[in-house]
C-alpha cells in the first residue's frame, strides 16, 4: 500500500544521508518529490537521486536553494508551486554542526549552525504555510535531534538550534490545528551518515553503542519511515510531538 500516492512534497538537504533517505521512501510510497541540495560538491549526487526518484515513477526535481536564505526559500516554494501545482508535506532536514566547547566557540561558528538548523526552519515553514492553508491540509516535519533533547558537552550550538526547533514545533502545530495542518518534529540519534562515518568503528563506537538499548545506530531508512508515518493519514491525529527515533538513548 502507496501512503503518499500523489502527494507533493518538499525535502530540504536531500542529496545524502537521512534526506536521501526519506526522498526515496516518499518516492516508493507514490508521492511526488522537489527536494533541495546547496553546494556545488554536491550537484552530481542531486542529479543522480533525482533520476533514480523519476525512475521509480514519480515526479521529481533537485532544486540548489539556501534553506538558510528568507528569499532563496520564498523563490524555493514559488518554484515548486509552478512546477507541481501544490505542497502537501515539508521535511525541515537541512542542517550542519559545527562542534566547538563553548570557550572556544566564535560568534560566527554560532550563527552559521543557529542559520542553518533553526532559521531555515522558520523560513520554509513560513513559505508552505499558505498553500496549506488554502488547501486547508498540510504535515510538516521538522528534524530535531536527541542531542536538542539532552544536550551534549562541545555541541552547545547545535543542541541550542535543536532544542529550537522543538519549540517551534510545539507553536506551529497549535497555531495551525484549526486548519488541519500538523506539525511534528524526529529527534535522530546516532545514524549511519557521513556527518557521523568517523564512529562507524573502533572504541568510539562500541562507547557509543553501549548506551543505545538497541545496541545498533540507526539507519537513514529508520528516520524515513517513521517520517512517511507522519506525513501520511497514518498519522493523522499526531501533531506537536516529539518522536524519539534513537534506539533508547535518551531513555
Amino acid at each position: 500500500m502507496k501512503l503518499l500516492e500523489n502527494k507533493v512534497a518538499i525535502v530540504t538537504g536531500a542529496a545524502r544521508g537521512i534526506g536521501e533517505g526519506i526522498a526515496i521512501k516518499f518516492a516508493e510510497h507514490g508521492a511526488h518529490v522537489a527536494f533541495t541540495f546547496v553546494s556545488d560538491s554536491s550537484a552530481e549526487k542531486a542529479a543522480a537521486l533525482e533520476a533514480k526518484l523519476k525512475a521509480m515513477g514519480v515526479k521529481a526535481k533537485a532544486y540548489q536553494s539556501n534553506a538558510g536564505d528568507f528569499a532563496a526559500c520564498e523563490k524555493l516554494v514559488n518554484d515548486v508551486m509552478a512546477e507541481f501545482g501544490t505542497v502537501d508535506i515539508l521535511v525541515n532536514n537541512a542542517g550542519i554542526s559545527k562542534d566547538n566547547l563553548l570557550m572556544r566557540m566564535t560568534p560566527e561558528q554560532w550563527d552559521s549552525v543557529i542559520q542553518t538548523n533553526l532559521n531555515s526552519v522558520f523560513y520554509m515553514t513560513k513559505q508552505v504555510i499558505r498553500p496549506m492553508m488554502k488547501a486547508r491540509s498540510g504535515a510538516i516535519i521538522n528534524m530535531s535531534s536527541v542531542i536538542g533533547e539532552m544536550g551534549n558537552a562541545g555541541q552547545g550550538s547545535y543542541a541550542a538550534s535543536k532544542a529550537g526547533v522543538i519549540g517551534f514545533t510545539k507553536s506551529v502545530a497549535k497555531e495551525l490545528g484549526s486548519r488541519n495542518i500538523r506539525c511534528n518534529a524526529i529527534a535522530p540519534g546516532f545514524i549511519e551518515t557521513d556527518m557521523t562515518s568517523y564512529l562507524k568503528e573502533g572504541e568510539a563506537a562500541d562507547k557509543y553503542k553501549a548506551g543505545i538499548p538497541l545496541g545498533r545506530f540507526g539507519t537513514a531508512e529508520d528516520i524515513a519511515n517513521v517520517t512517511v508515518f507522519l506525513a501520511s493519514d497514518m498519522g493523522s491525529y499526531v501533531t506537536g510531538q516529539v518522536i524519539s527515533a534513537c534506539g533508547g538513548l535518551n531513555i
